[in-house]
């Protein structure tokens, strides 16, 4: 259960950082509510995952998601490049979050 609620934070935490971008464009309350609400609910769900898992492993895969789903969620909402270079590199990302998981 700890590493499902670590990954639900990595998402929340990718929906905190989303907002940041679209709040930075749009200013509204929504925008703010919603980075408000992304932030809390991945610290919730951060620290109950870090009540099962050691803090190195479960802040790096944190981390890890949080950095690599804001950098693929701004390819695809707000046309960020989508050069393959930088799939490679939030491949390799994401795979030293799972070496993380596998050796924990």
């Amino acid at each position: 259960m700890a590493w499902t609620s670590l990954i639900i934070a990595g998402l929340f935490e990718v929906v905190g950082v989303t907002m940041i971008n679209k709040l930075h464009k749009d200013r509204n309350w929504q925008a703010f509510a919603l980075l408000v609400l992304g932030f809390g609910a991945s610290f919730f769900f951060l620290a109950y995952a870090m009540e099962t898992l050691p803090m190195g492993t479960a802040y790096a895969v944190w981390t890890g998601i949080g950095a690599s789903g804001g950098a693929i969620a701004g390819m695809i909402f707000y046309d960020e490049p989508k050069e393959w270079k930088r799939i490679v590199f939030i491949a390799m990302v994401l795979g030293a979050a799972v070496g993380l998981k596998l050796f924990s």
